[in-house]
């Protein structure tokens, strides 16, 4: 069989074996239960979190560091049971110890970070968590629906979930809104007979889907597909089949940490081998003591190459980026998404509920012969009406309080004071141009205007009337499409005269075109006299008949206010914003005309048939210049955003609906609306804007950017310590050949958990820090980074430079010591407090790419709190006897304590200097 919006209805019934009168019996629906499974969302495979965990020790820096551990305690076995130096024995044990715990500290964060949850399929799943009416055994019985299947015949009422798509038999007045599928607020109106060609999902108009719900009438149908094989099935598999995308500083750390892998095994293998060529050297030989005497430097090495701190630090950075989104009202729930806002290239949004408010408003109406225009958007009764033409200023009242009594929906205050609508979303447009214009259809009614007849709108006459009863008499007022409202009508009301439809047809066709051209839906109302017997016993084609234009509403789902400013701010940051929708392609265009997300009429606009015919590379070839796409479904929007990933674009896709839930997830980052987002749209996003606007998305790229920009800051800081530390080792297995002094040629210059202090302590605390300073100016000018460039992109040269000189200083101060007569742990504290001020005073020269004089060095008060701590700290742990002990540190005179404090300064100020000179010569300064 062909799909069932093609097929008539009895062939349907003949191809599922059912019948409409009887309906199934409890064996066959139990059988068919067996065969289909139930009806309801099936849920992927998770990974275990075993496999979770097992994978953080996976990767290629944990490996070093476990194997820096595994040689330690190598050391620390042989010197307890070869040499019995139990004092060195011990210090390789604290060595293990730390290098492990440092290990579980970074794998447990990791863990935590990937444990989350998705609920999206449960929340697929719990919509179908209710009951259906069904014909069983010809009797009407409620079921749970999950045990609906494939040929039960249901019946439907206003206000009733379609539990399964379904084809209708049977309808009376139905309206089924499938905003959560199409993303289209205005409900559908419902038919039985067959579609003649393949159409949209939207336009499927003799179908009901899983998850949409009835605004308005009744139905019989049959029941075409259950669980996984309805739409809403088909969503779920999109979304369970769409892989996690690494975020672009998951994929640039993830660069980063392949390259320092390399360098932290070459120079393990190097140091080792220098430290065995100077045993040779000075003994001839190499025993096994002297290669386990040459495995402390190594393992300082490795610790060393290593930024340990970087995982923890990345996270606790993009933390506090979450945090300051929290405050511009975005919800973060991947950390490193925060940053990937920073990157974006290509924001692709919804149109219903993201870009508009998904409140239809009339904003302009045609009425006794003038234009006027509303102002206000939404439920609120606010807003003035006034006259487009200030000299054109007839009475507009009949119109209004014809559309508000002939009318079902209503318009009230819950307890929190936000305005509720009841009802049809047009004839909710028109209550509140109603109130709006102070009538009100209770009050109409309490006030004489009696309604003594409904002639409710159907699919067929595509009509809604009501005969109502005044002082003046009878009338029956009508309103509809104006195509089919014309038809019917024979005068129109002109500045209070009834003026013939043939003398003012022109000029009311052409209104119709303007509001059109303008993205408003019209809709017309009319009014007619008539006597008793006919408002008692008229039928619907007798009074539908001979009627008076009163007017034509122009309706709209109003944009957001502050989208337009939040798009033309994007465009100058280089990013687009891309309109993807289920509405027509007319009002779609019309609606990014408005704003801006296209400038001229002439744009390009793709609709859903026109993808269709599409393949991969030739969506690939319109994709980067096409701004709007209309009558899409789900797997467009995937396509899409797949499509402009294939040119490398970082993509965010907004959406609040279901259908939008694939291609959240498809995105660099997914974006979610926080108060009228379904709970599967959240689930499948990386943020939800809590306020539901469209600039806290302007806002969120601009503190995703501030946040690389710190990260590259803290990155920059790290990996100087780390330069720093590496070369202060080598320079010490290089060059110094023979002992000095008390320091014998052998030791380290930085033990390895003076390394782990440095990297974990005084470094990492002061990293924290920078990522809460404030973004530099003009950042929003500039356009994206590209994800593809190296995140060390014009910092390598200053990061080799400052680690040199910080290197040198360090070796010096060691020098200096051991020469001095200082014993190797007071050397080596002496090297470990000089490299700790080094970094310190530099942590103040990293917050800008400038010099260190381009930023106040007040208006970051953390910094100073986590300086001042790491300062502190780093001192305590050379006085105290416990630290001594396990790190290896030793009390320094007092004016040492000077000396290493303020000597290492010099460096960073002299570099700045000479850099500022450099950069005011040029004009930059």
């Amino acid at each position: 069989m062909q799909q069932p919006y093609r097929t008539h209805k009895a062939e349907v019934l003949k191809s599922l074996d059912t019948d409409r009168q009887t309906g199934l019996t409890q064996t066959v629906a139990e059988a068919r239960q067996t065969e289909y499974g139930p009806n309801q969302m099936q849920r992927g495979e998770q990974t275990p979190a075993w496999k979770m965990l097992l994978k953080t020790f996976t990767e290629p820096l944990v490996i070093i560091l476990f194997v820096a551990a595994g040689l330690a305690l190598l050391n620390a076995g042989y010197d307890f049971f070869n040499t019995g130096d139990v004092e060195h024995g011990r210090a390789a044990i604290y060595e293990a110890v730390a290098i492990i715990a440092l290990i579980l500290l970074n794998a447990g964060i990791a863990f935590f970070q990937a444990r989350s949850t998705q609920k999206s399929l449960e929340a697929l799943e719990s919509m179908t968590e209710r009951t259906a009416n069904v014909m069983r055994d010809q009797d009407w019985e409620e079921v749970p629906a999950a045990q609906l299947v494939p040929g039960d015949i249901i019946c439907i009422n206003t206000g009733d979930f379609i539990e399964a798509d379904v084809r209708f038999l049977s309808v009376s007045e139905l309206q089924v809104n499938e905003a959560h599928l199409t993303g289209e607020a205005e409900p559908i109106n419902k038919q039985t007979h067959a579609l003649d060609e393949d159409v949209p999902l939207g336009d499927r108009t003799n179908m009901g889907f899983s998850g949409s719900m009835v605004t308005h009438g009744n139905a019989i149908a049959v029941v075409t597909g259950t669980g996984m094989a309805t739409e809403l099935g088909h969503i779920a598999t999109l979304l369970d089949q769409v892989p996690d995308q690494r975020t672009p500083i998951e994929r640039a750390v993830a660069r980063l940490t392949k390259v320092l892998m390399r360098i932290a095994i070459s120079l393990v293998f190097f140091t080792l081998a220098v430290e065995l060529i100077k045993t040779y050297v000075e003994n001839g030989g190499i025993s096994f003591d002297a290669f386990i005497n040459s495995l402390s430097p190594s393992i300082a090495i490795a610790v060393a190459a290593i930024p340990d701190a970087l995982p923890v630090v990345l996270s606790i950075v993009l933390t506090i980026g979450a945090a300051t989104l929290a405050k511009n009202r975005g919800l973060v729930k991947t950390l490193n998404s925060v940053e990937t806002l920073g990157a974006t290239n290509f924001i692709a949004s919804d149109k219903t509920g993201t870009l508009t408010k998904n409140q239809m408003t009339v904003t302009r109406f045609y009425a006794n012969g003038a234009t006027f225009s509303v102002e206000g958007s939404g439920y609120a009764p606010a807003g003035d009406i006034s006259p487009v033409d200030d000299d054109d200023t007839p009475n507009y009242t009949g119109f209004v309080r014809s559309a508000v009594l002939n009318n079902e929906a209503s318009v009230h205050q819950d307890e929190q004071g936000h305005y509720v609508p009841y009802g049809n979303p047009t004839d909710v447009s028109l209550t509140v141009l109603g109130h709006k214009a102070a009538f009100d259809r209770d009050q109409l009614q309490n006030n004489g205007y009696e309604i003594i007849r409904v002639l409710p709108f159907d699919s067929t006459r595509k009509l809604m009337s009501v005969v109502i009863h005044s002082e003046d008499g009878y009338q029956v007022l009508t309103k509809g499409a104006p195509d089919v409202v014309l038809r019917v009508t024979d005068n129109v009301l002109d500045h209070d005269q009834f003026v013939p439809l043939a003398e003012k047809k022109d000029e009311i066709e052409a209104k119709i075109l303007e509001f059109a051209e303008q993205a408003l839906r019209t809709l017309a109302v009319t009014c007619r006299t008539i006597d008793e017997d006919l408002a008692q016993n008229g039928s619907m084609e007798e009074l539908e008949q001979q009627l008076t234009l009163l007017g034509i509403a122009g309706i709209i789902d109003p944009p957001r206010p502050e989208v337009k400013q939040s798009v033309a701010t994007l465009r100058h940051a280089g990013i687009a914003v891309i309109m993807i929708t289920g509405d027509h392609a007319a009002t779609a265009k019309a609606i990014a005309l408005r704003l801006g997300i296209i400038q001229d009429n002439d744009a390009e606009v793709i609709d859903g048939p026109m993808l269709d015919q599409m393949s991969d590379a030739q969506l690939r070839d319109h994709v980067l210049t096409t701004r709007v796409y209309a009558r899409v479904s789900p797997e467009h929007k995937q396509r899409i955003v797949q499509a402009l990933q294939a040119h490398k674009a970082v993509v965010a896709m907004t959406g609040d609906g279901i259908n939008d839930a694939p291609a959240l997830r498809a995105a660099d980052i997914g974006i979610a609306m926080g108060i009228n987002g379904t709970a599967v749209t959240k689930d499948a996003a990386d943020l939800i804007l809590l306020d539901d606007k469209f600039t806290t998305i302007t806002n969120s790229v601009e503190a995703g950017r501030t946040i690389f920009g710190n990260i590259r800051n803290f990155m920059r800081q790290e990996l100087i310590t780390n330069v720093a530390e590496v070369l202060t080792l080598l320079f010490g297995a290089i060059f110094i050949l023979s002992d000095i002094g008390k320091v014998p040629s052998t030791a380290p210059i930085l033990s390895a958990l003076m390394v782990l202090w440095v990297n974990m302590i005084s470094d990492s605390i002061p990293s924290f820090a920078l990522g809460y300073d404030k973004p530099e100016a003009d950042l929003m000018q500039q356009p994206p980074r590209d994800v593809h460039e190296s995140i060390l992109k014009g910092m390598v040269g200053r990061i080799a430079l400052r680690g040199i000189v910080m290197a040198a200083v360090v070796f010096a101060s060691f020098l200096w010591a051991a020469n001095a007569g200082y014993t190797l742990p007071m050397a080596q504290t002496v090297a470990f407090l000089t490299l700790v001020f080094g970094q310190l005073w530099h942590a103040f020269d990293a917050r800008s790419n400038k010099t260190i004089f381009h930023r106040n060095p007040f208006d970051n008060g953390r910094l100073l709190l986590a300086v001042g701590f790491a300062a502190t700290s780093s001192i305590l742990v050379t006085m105290i006897p416990f630290f001594n002990t396990v790190m290896g540190t030793a009390p320094l005179p007092p004016i040492c304590y000077l000396y290493v404090i303020f000597f290492p300064a010099i460096p960073t100020f002299v570099i700045s200097g000479i850099k500022a000179l450099w950069l005011r010569s040029k004009g930059a300064a």
